[in-house]
């Protein structure tokens, strides 16, 4: 049986074959330009987004999904800005029952048909980026710039990334298939066989309140590509990017002929814990979450009928031998802590540094001067409100200030965390990054996540001993990044054997433009699911393969004249 594609397949093949091009090379390529240029997106393109926005505060966000109920409004923006939408709030038994029902012509439609139908909707949110990227900014508290990037070139990079990823793994085999087998004297024995590529069911996507859009499309449109209907669960603070995707995605999935209850919202009320409920729901057969360690371990233990993807907590980490370019080691490692106020899964927490110093292009630099470079590089970062805030962006919750108050305690402050006032948003909160000095034996505080602007730097015994205790936190706590400075090759080796044995990506010697917690579709891998930070790594063969199975059927073949 040979599918016939949709039109939309025809329309962005070019697209996808040059995303899977890129998935095999790992060379750079983006298919949505990361600068919000009016020369690259037009005059009025800024404008427009921005108002289309507005549009939606203070009113019931333009759903045609059935709710019940009185609808919710729960995100209260860092910027201190009234948002007020209202979402219908989500019945899970018709959610479920709309998207089973939704699944047999979806599956029915083939890979390349549902590939073309996710690039055309990919399409569409990039036609509404800058709406997109103004909902992300001020739900999370990112800095414009950030937001436009991460929560859309970059998220819509990742979600390509996953489309062309799911395409490969269903097209490994072929559809069909002439067997036959010799049988001595007599005719061989003839079968058609014909292998469908069937969905595990209805999906749910559990959103995250920091990068709700990054964090979610790699495994919402992993499980739309491979025929699964998709629930899409936001946080609470972090509702309007998500709804506007959910939006936009449904309107290509009626244009194209398919039930647009392939994708659906599912706002709650305060407290409802609807993600638990829908998550352990017999018909969810996947579920994706990015979040806290606890609860990231409560769906792996509870969700028990459904392959969960879950990305958590882990405690990243900097180990510092020695540099050729101390001013630009101090630079990036200072850079990374800064950038929205720490509060990425990437960003490094411990910067692990021998107490008699290291050795540098600018002589010796002891153990205090280390520590002063990485704080005199936040410092200048942070020093004018203006440009700062465009780095820092706003607090996303109270519990990062609480944590600051607490780890300001724990040893003594090389920097302090400062209040800044916004220089545009009076009621926004702001901080900036806290660097605190520990000793080694101090395993207690290091060793597990202080999510936010909070960084320690610990004086080892030796470098030796900072990868011992690489080996433990990482093994114990897991870890998304890594990174390590040092002009000795044997040095280099040995902190990538432990970045092996612990299973964390490494970056070496980064002083310039890169940074530990950047990474790139379609060439860097995030998360590695070797440790317990994540169980999955975006992107990836595995990422998707389990996502659907190949079911077989096969008949004897007509008789030959």
């Amino acid at each position: 049986m040979t599918e016939t594609p949709h039109p939309l397949y025809a329309r962005h093949a070019d697209t996808l074959a040059r995303a899977l091009k890129a998935i095999a090379e790992r060379d750079f390529w983006s298919a949505y330009p990361e600068s919000p240029s009016p020369r690259v997106y037009g005059e009025h393109a800024a404008a427009e987004g921005r108002a289309a926005y507005e549009a939606y505060l203070g009113t019931d966000f333009p759903l045609d999904q059935p709710g019940t109920g009185e609808p919710v409004a729960t995100e209260a923006s860092p910027f201190g800005v009234p948002l007020g939408v209202r979402y219908p709030r989500a019945d899970p038994d018709r959610l479920i029952a709309a998207a089973t029902a939704a699944l047999p012509a979806w599956r029915d439609a083939g890979p390349a048909t549902r590939a073309g139908v996710c690039l055309e909707i990919l399409a569409r949110l990039h036609a509404h980026i800058f709406e997109l990227a103004n909902a992300v900014q001020f739900t999370t508290g990112q800095a414009f710039v950030m937001a436009f990037q991460a929560g859309g070139a970059h998220a819509l990079d990742r979600a390509l990334e996953a489309v062309a990823y799911a395409y490969a793994e269903q097209t490994r085999h072929p559809g069909t298939a002439a067997w036959e087998k010799p049988a001595g004297r007599g005719e061989p024995l003839r079968m058609v066989k014909t292998f469908h590529v069937v969905p595990r069911g209805v999906a749910l996507v559990v959103g995250c309140t920091t990068f709700p859009t990054w964090n979610s499309y790699p495994g919402l449109f992993a499980s739309l590509a491979t025929g699964n209907p998709v629930v899409v669960k936001p946080h609470p603070r972090a509702v309007l990017p998500l709804a506007i995707s959910v939006r936009y995605a449904r309107q290509v999935l009626a244009e194209a002929g398919f039930e647009a209850d392939l994708i659906q919202l599912a706002a709650e009320a305060p407290g409802e814990a609807l993600a638990s409920s829908l998550a352990t729901r017999p018909e969810v057969r996947i579920v994706d979450f990015t979040g806290s360690t606890e609860y990231g371990d409560w769906l792996e233990a509870n969700a028990r009928q459904a392959t969960v993807y879950t990305e958590k907590a882990g405690v990243n980490t900097v180990i510092v031998d020695g540099t050729d370019d101390f001013a630009g080691m101090c630079r990036n490692i200072g850079f990374s802590l800064t950038l929205y106020s720490g509060q990425m899964c990437t960003t490094p927490q411990n910067v692990l540094v021998p107490a008699d110093g290291i050795e540098t292009d600018q002589g010796h630099k002891s153990f205090a001067e280390v520590a002063g470079g990485i704080a005199a590089a936040v410092g200048r970062l942070t020093a004018d409100p203006a440009r700062g805030v465009e780095l820092t962006g706003a607090i996303v919750n109270d519990g990062v200030l609480e944590r600051l108050a607490r780890a300001a305690g724990e040893g003594e402050v090389v920097l302090a965390s400062r209040a800044v006032t916004h220089p545009e948003y009076a009621d926004a909160l702001v901080r900036t990054p806290l660097i605190v000095k520990l000793d080694a034996d101090a395993a207690q505080t290091y060793g597990r996540e202080w999510f936010g602007p909070i960084s320690f730097v610990i004086a080892t015994g030796s470098t030796a001993r900072s990868l011992e205790i690489f080996r433990a936190t990482v093994g114990e706590r897991g870890a998304l990044t890594a990174s390590v400075y040092a002009t000795d090759p044997q040095v280099l080796a040995a902190v990538e054997e432990a970045a092996l044995a612990v299973g964390v990506h490494l970056s070496c010697n980064l002083t310039g433009g890169v940074f530990v917690n950047q990474s790139a579709a379609f060439s860097d891998f995030h998360a590695s699911g070797a440790n317990p930070a994540a169980n999955a790594a975006l992107t990836d063969g595995a990422y998707v393969a389990n996502r659907f199975r190949i079911v077989q059927s096969r008949r004897h073949a007509p008789a030959t004249a």
